[in-house]
C-alpha cells in the first residue's frame, strides 16, 4: 500500500465551510450568553501575595479560544493563554496562593484558573459571587465544549484561527502576501512560485485577492487528502460511494473487526452527513472521514475505553499508578512543595500517593524532602486535598505512602487529621469478623483510602500513654535498605489510625505483605530471580521507588518492574519524560483508573514465566506486527516565535516489553512540512509477548546540528490497538492532547506463521 500525493495537493483535512468570513465560534455556543459575557469581558482583581492586588482587564478573544488581559509591564502590554491550556477553573479560595493571602470573608468572590502543566495558578477575585459565579460558569462552559468538539471540528477552528491571524488587514480577504504568511502558520513552506499558483488557481475574480467562494476553494485544495481517496475509492462500488455492504466489507477486510451489517449501518447513522445518502444506507466520502476520525477509527480499541476488566481480584493482582515524592512540584533539592501536586497526580488517576512526613513548627506535622531547602507543606492541608480530589477521575482506591519521621506526639497529630478529615472513607480495621488470607479488591476499596506505613507494635499504648514506647523513626530507604540485605526492619514508631491491620492486611516493609524497594535493588532480583520475584507478587506487594541519587526528579523505565509483576513503580509524576510517557500509556485503558489487572501468567502459581529467557508458556503468544506509517496531520510547530521556522517530521515507532521484544524503527524525515507530511513507509516487528508489549509512537523535529526536538507522542498497550486504517492522536511532552494533529497509519498484528 503507497500513497503518493500530487504536488498541488500539498495540504490537507477537513469539513466544508462557507468563509464569508472567518467565523469560529465553537459549534453549539452560537449566541450562547456565557460565551457573549466572556467575549465583553471584565475587570478582575489578580492576586500575587497579600501586598500584591491589582486591577486587570480580562476578555476572551475573538477566535473564542483565547484569554487576553492586559499588563502593565512595558515590554508586553498584553498577554494572551489558550484555552486549551487551562486544566480545571476552581472557584472559591481553593488554591494556595487564595488560601494564604486572601479572607474568608472573599471566599465567594474568588476563582482560580489552574494550568496544565508547571505554570502557576491564575488567582483571581470579582466584584462579588455573582461576577465570580459568572466567570467560573462560563469558562467552564467553553472550555468543556471545545474539548468535546470532534477532531474534524478542532481541526476547522485551527484553520480557520490560522487565517484569522493571517487576515493582518481583518478584512476577510487573503492577498498573496497573508497567503504566505497563513502557509507559515500552519507549519508548512512553500517556494514564491508555487505559492503563486495555488493563488492564481483559486483567485477567479483577478482581483489580487481571495474572498468568499475563492477561499472555500482555496480550503478545498487546502483540505484535500489524496491517501483518503485511494482508500475511500477502492471500497465505494455503488454510484460512487460505499453502500452498506461496501462499507461492511471495509470492516471485515481492512479493519479485522467481526462486524455485522447492524454493525455497518449503525455507523452510517452515526457518522454520515449527507442526509440523501443516509437515508440509502450509503456513505461519502465525508462520512467516511467523519468516522476515521472518531473513536471507531481511532488506534484505540473503544471497548478498552471504559472500566473493562475484573476488579474484584486481590489487590496485588493490578498495576497501580504510583507516585513518588508526590508533593514536590520540581526537583528533589531546591524545588517548592505543594498540595497543587497532590491535586494534579490524583486528577491523573494516580493511585498510590507518597507523604514524607516530618517535625513541623508550632507542633505542626509537615512534608517535604527531608535534608533539602525544598519548600514544606502542612501535612494537614495535603490530607484535605487528598479528600477533596482522591475520587475525581476514579473511584478505585487510593493508597497512602507514609514515609515517618516524625516524633510520636506529630504522629498523634498525624492519626488525629487523619481520622477527622477523611472521615469514613479511611479503612481502619477490616471489614469481616476474621483477619482475611488475600488482598481485599479494587472493587471492595471503592472510595475508600488506605495507608502505607510502618505498623505499632502497641498503637493502643500511644493513646490510652498505658506503655513506654521506644521513640524513633525509620526512612523507607533505610528500611529498603535493611530488607535488600535480608534483615528484617527493626520495630520502630510507625503511624497507623488503627490498633487494626490497616485494609484487611498488614502493609509492613519486609513483611510477609509489602517490600518497598529502589528501583537499583529491584534490577537485581528482575535479573537474577524473575521468576521467584514474579510468584513474590503473587501474594505480596511490591513497590519501586527512584534512586536518591536522581536529585533532578529523573525517572526510571518501569517496563522491567511490569515484567515481574511489581504492582507499585513510583516515578516522578513531576518530570514529563519518556517514563512517564510509557506510564501514561499503560494506565491509558480500563477507564484510565489507575489500576491495570496483569496477565494470568503472573497471577498464577504454576506460572514459571521468566521474561528473560522465554520458554514456553501460556506467556508465549508469537506475534508478527505491520505498521505502516503513512502521513501526518497538523502538527504543531516547535520554535512558534520564530516567524519562519517550519518542522522537519519524522516518525519513531518503539516497542517496550520483555527484552526480546524491545525494538526501534525510524522513518525518514520530511522537510519544512508540518502540515500534511506524508511518509508512506512500512515497518515489521517480532512480538513475543504481546500482553505485557507496550506501542509508542514519537513524532520529532529533524535536526542535523543538535538532538531532534519533540514534536508529540503516544503509548498504549499493544493489546488495545486495533488493526486496519486507524489515526493516531498525538500528546505533548507533558501528556496533554494535541488539538487537531495526529498521525495516520495502517497496522495489521497477527499469529506469526
Amino acid at each position: 500500500k503507497s500513497y503518493k500525493r500530487p504536488k498541488l495537493m500539498i495540504l490537507h483535512l477537513l469539513i466544508k465551510l462557507v468563509f464569508l468570513c472567518f467565523v469560529t465560534t465553537p459549534v453549539g455556543l452560537e449566541g450562547d450568553a456565557d460565551l457573549q459575557f466572556l467575549l465583553i469581558g471584565g475587570e478582575l482583581v489578580k492576586i500575587r501575595s497579600s501586598s500584591w492586588k491589582k486591577n486587570r482587564f480580562y476578555k476572551l478573544q475573538e477566535d473564542c479560544r483565547t484569554l487576553w488581559h492586559e499588563s502593565k509591564k512595558t515590554f508586553r502590554r498584553n498577554q494572551t493563554f489558550s484555552i486549551d491550556d487551562i486544566e480545571s477553573v476552581r472557584k472559591g479560595r481553593q488554591s494556595e496562593g487564595l488560601k494564604k493571602h486572601t479572607d474568608p470573608s472573599v471566599e465567594e468572590q474568588c476563582f482560580s484558573i489552574i494550568f496544565k502543566g508547571r505554570k502557576k495558578n491564575l488567582d483571581l477575585m470579582a466584584v462579588n459571587a455573582e461576577e465570580a459565579n459568572r466567570w467560573v460558569s462560563s469558562l467552564e462552559k467553553v472550555k468543556t465544549t471545545i474539548s468535546n468538539l470532534s477532531h474534524q471540528q478542532k481541526s476547522e477552528h485551527w484553520i480557520i484561527n490560522c487565517m484569522r491571524k493571517a487576515d493582518k488587514n481583518e478584512d476577510n480577504k487573503m492577498t498573496l502576501k497573508e497567503l504566505k504568511h497563513f502557509l507559515r502558520q500552519i507549519n508548512v513552506e512553500v517556494d514564491d512560485t508555487y505559492a503563486e499558483e495555488i493563488f492564481k488557481k483559486c483567485d477567479k475574480s483577478n482581483s489580487g485577492s481571495l474572498e468568499g467562494a475563492e477561499i472555500k476553494h482555496f480550503y478545498d485544495l487546502l483540505t484535500h487528502r489524496e491517501e483518503i481517496d485511494v482508500i475511500y475509492n477502492k471500497y465505494a462500488q455503488t454510484q460512487g460511494q460505499m453502500s452498506l455492504r461496501d462499507l461492511l466489507n471495509f470492516l471485515l477486510n481492512e479493519q479485522r473487526e467481526q462486524a455485522t451489517a447492524e454493525d455497518a449501518s449503525k455507523l452510517i447513522e452515526k457518522y454520515e452527513v449527507d442526509e440523501t445518502a443516509k437515508q440509502k444506507k450509503h456513505m461519502t466520502k465525508d462520512g467516511f472521514l467523519m468516522y476515521l476520525h472518531h473513536e471507531e477509527g481511532s488506534i484505540l480499541n473503544p471497548a478498552h475505553i471504559p472500566v473493562y476488566q475484573d476488579m474484584s481480584q486481590p489487590l496485588n493482582h493490578y498495576y497501580i499508578s504510583s507516585s513518588h515524592n508526590t508533593y514536590l512540584m520540581e526537583d528533589q533539592l531546591k524545588g517548592p512543595s505543594s498540595t497543587e501536586a497532590y491535586i494534579k497526580a490524583l486528577t491523573k488517576s494516580c493511585r498510590c500517593v507518597e507523604l514524607d512526613c516530618w517535625d513541623g513548627a508550632n507542633g505542626e506535622p509537615v512534608i517535604y524532602h527531608g535534608y533539602t531547602i525544598t519548600s514544606k507543606v502542612l501535612f494537614r492541608d495535603v490530607i484535605k486535598a487528598i479528600k477533596d480530589y482522591a475520587f475525581k477521575t476514579s473511584d478505585y482506591p487510593v493508597i497512602l505512602s507514609l514515609e515517618n519521621h516524625c516524633s510520636v506526639e506529630q504522629q498523634k497529630l498525624m492519626a488525629h487529621y487523619l481520622i477527622s478529615i477523611l472521615g469514613d472513607a479511611l479503612v481502619t480495621k477490616p471489614f469481616g469478623d476474621t483477619m482475611p488470607t488475600n488482598f481485599p479488591s479494587p472493587e471492595e476499596l471503592k472510595g475508600k483510602i488506605l495507608i502505607k506505613g510502618k505498623r505499632l507494635n502497641k498503637l493502643d499504648a500511644i493513646f490510652n500513654n498505658n506503655n513506654t514506647i521506644e521513640e524513633g523513626t525509620v526512612s523507607e530507604e533505610d528500611e529498603a535498605a535493611d530488607c535488600e540485605n535480608g534483615q528484617k526492619a527493626k520495630p520502630k514508631v510507625g503511624l497507623k489510625a488503627s490498633n487494626a491491620p490497616v485494609g484487611h492486611f498488614n502493609m509492613d516493609i519486609c513483611s510477609s505483605s509489602f517490600w518497598s524497594l529502589s528501583f537499583k535493588a529491584s534490577v537485581f532480583y528482575c535479573v537474577l530471580a524473575a521468576t521467584a520475584y514474579i510468584h513474590h507478587n503473587m501474594d505480596k506487594l511490591s513497590r519501586i521507588y527512584p534512586a536518591g541519587s536522581r536529585t533532578n526528579s529523573s525517572n526510571y523505565n518501569p517496563v522491567p518492574m511490569w515484567n515481574v509483576g511489581c504492582q507499585i513503580v513510583a516515578l516522578n509524576f513531576q518530570t514529563p519524560s519518556k517514563e512517564m510517557h510509557l506510564n501514561q500509556g499503560r494506565f491509558l485503558t480500563n477507564g484510565t483508573c489507575g489500576y491495570i489487572l496483569k496477565p494470568e501468567f503472573q497471577r498464577s502459581l504454576s506460572s514459571q514465566f521468566d521474561p528473560n529467557t522465554l520458554t514456553q508458556g501460556p506467556w508465549m503468544k508469537r506475534k508478527t506486527f505491520y505498521i505502516m506509517v503513512i502521513s501526518g496531520q497538523q502538527l504543531p510547530k516547535i520554535n512558534k516565535d520564530k516567524h519562519k521556522s517550519i518542522v522537519d517530521p519524522l516518525v519513531r515507532v518503539e516497542i517496550y516489553g520483555v527484552p526480546a521484544d524491545n525494538a526501534s524503527k525510524e522513518t525518514h524525515h520530511i522537510e519544512n512540512n508540518g502540515f500534511n507530511p506524508m511518509w508512506n513507509e512500512n515497518f515489521q516487528f517480532d512480538i513475543h509477548v504481546p500482553e505485557l508489549a507496550m506501542l509508542r509512537f514519537v513524532v520529532e523535529d529533524y535536526d542535523t546540528t543538535s538532538p531532534n526536538d519533540l514534536i508529540g507522542q503516544y503509548c498504549l498497550p499493544l493489546t488495545s490497538v486495533q488493526n486496519g486504517y486507524r489515526h493516531v492522536p498525538l500528546l505533548t511532552k507533558r501528556g496533554d492532547v494535541i488539538c487537531s494533529a495526529g498521525l495516520f497509519v495502517h497496522l495489521m498484528l497477527l499469529d506469526a506463521q
